[in-house]
């Protein structure tokens, strides 16, 4: 399953340029000549989706995400591009492109696909033979002292009720299972690698709670909302720093 969550558009967008630069990285690993066809997996509030649209003069992008609030931030924030960018709510579970595409790109998005085996099953109908799938996401270890921190503020009276039993919906995976799955799913040329990356976020609080947190925060009424992000933040030190581990994928069709 694609985990469903509630995601602050707006925020997201705002608060995300601590990431652009990670992200930006990934997107230099994509190899284009500028008139490919590439399919934004999980294009978000489309701040990376115009980098990648930048780099494709002659070319174009179909980015597609599972949330309405965030395409629609995407498309107001891509409506100088045109007609070279197709933006498109939907589960990457269950992608059906119009044609096949050149490549594949995405960045913070895996990790809230659960079945791994069907989004990679996907992403390979979706490609052209020789086609490339670059990417990045969240992997074994991802913020692990974000949600330690957020378990031990979750005990505390006030959160209790609400936090009990929750389990944070993602899927942080290793590169010796993924590589197996892309294989299984017909990839070849498969490079898998984890990279800690740890990002100081220039708004915290609004960072936490809109990205690292959300999940947690979507459980909580509102008056409870912003005292755990700031009792959270609080056992992370001065500066909040977002303990990153990313999962790095890289395969052919």
């Amino acid at each position: 399953m694609t985990v469903a969550r509630t995601w602050d558009a707006a925020t997201y967008h705002r608060v995300s340029g601590a990431m652009e630069a990670m992200n930006l990285a990934v997107l230099d690993r994509l190899p284009l000549t500028g008139a490919e066809t590439v399919l934004d997996a999980g294009c978000g509030s489309g701040r990376i989706t115009a980098a990648l649209a930048e780099r494709l003069p002659a070319g174009r992008v179909v980015g597609v995400d599972a949330d309405p609030g965030m395409i629609a931030q995407a498309r107001a924030h891509l409506a100088r591009v045109g007609d070279r960018v197709d933006l498109r709510v939907g589960d990457l579970l269950d992608l059906v492109v119009d044609e096949p595409v050149d490549a594949v790109f995405s960045t913070a998005t895996f990790h809230w696909v659960l079945d791994h085996e069907r989004l990679f099953a996907r992403l390979h109908a979706a490609l052209r033979p020789g086609g490339a799938l670059v990417a990045q996401c969240g992997g074994a270890g991802n913020i692990a002292a974000v949600l330690a921190a957020a378990d031990a503020v979750a005990e505390r009276d006030a959160y209790a009720p609400h936090l009990r039993g929750f389990l944070r919906p993602h899927r942080f995976a290793g590169p010796e299972e993924t590589t197996a799955l892309l294989e299984a799913a017909g990839f070849r040329d498969v490079r898998c690698w984890l990279t800690p990356n740890p990002v100081v976020p220039d708004e915290p609080l609004a960072y936490l709670r809109t990205v690292g947190l959300g999940a947690h925060v979507d459980r909580l009424p509102e008056d409870l909302r912003d005292p755990f992000v700031a009792e959270t933040a609080a056992l992370l030190g001065d500066p909040v720093t977002v303990d990153y581990v990313r999962l790095n994928l890289d395969a052919t069709a």
